[in-house]
């Protein structure tokens, strides 16, 4: 029996993926590093910590890792942030959620300070029982301390929960603490991509999980 519900923020209840993808395109560009839009694009869903390294030579990387992190983050709060959109029917798949009993917990490789401003672009403020960000993990999405630290929190264990995400970063971290994935196209990847990630189920959005919620995972005992 399903209990709860860990559920990521970025690509599966707001709109941002491509606003993340094209911040750290314009980064990497200015630090002189060729990486494209989809180049991009294909590593969100990571923290920052585990994104650089794809794309910043070992050896340069304990010069450069918190210039760019600085500077992404200074381009997307003052360029992108404010275009941050939820997707609709996120919160009332949330709600839909308590009303079948599931406890909810947000487990997010965003800053505290970001989750904040998240929730309540979505909206959900007041549905998420606990939260979990990369400021609760030694390391972010795909390893899985930000899915176990959400577990802790909510003191289920793994095959009491599915996690809810957009990537397979979402798939692989989750999958790391034991726990599995319903996933949602919205973060820009396709369905076979996610399917063969190792999803549970895939919906193509927070709104077609909410019109098949009866017949979906999380109601299946």
């Amino acid at each position: 029996m399903i209990s709860g519900v860990l559920c990521d923020m970025d690509g599966t209840l707001v709109d941002s993926n491509a606003l993340h993808a094209e911040a750290w395109h314009r980064t990497f560009q200015r630090f002189g590093f060729s990486v494209s839009f989809q180049q991009a694009l294909r590593q969100i869903g990571k923290g920052g910590d585990q994104l650089i390294p794809v794309f910043v030579p070992e050896p340069d990387l304990e010069r450069l890792r918190k210039p760019i992190e600085e500077y992404r983050k200074n381009l997307f709060e003052t360029e992108y942030f404010p275009r941050v959109t939820a997707f609709p029917s996120a919160r009332q798949l949330l709600l839909r959620m308590k009303a079948s009993g599931l406890r909810i917990a947000i487990a997010s490789s965003a800053s505290k300070e970001d989750l904040v401003r998240l929730k309540e672009i979505a909206s959900i403020a007041d549905l998420a029982e606990e939260e979990t960000s990369n400021d609760d993990a030694e390391h972010s999405k795909p390893s899985p301390d930000i899915f176990l630290a959400a577990l802790q929190r909510l003191a289920l264990k793994p095959e009491q929960t599915l996690a809810l995400g957009d990537t397979p970063w979402d798939i692989e971290s989750a999958r790391n603490a034991g726990i599995a994935t319903v996933a949602l196209t919205s973060g820009g990847w396709s369905e076979d991509e996610l399917w063969e990630a190792g999803a549970s189920e895939v919906y193509r959005g927070a709104a077609h999980l909410l019109e098949q919620f009866q017949n979906s995972a999380f109601l299946r005992s």
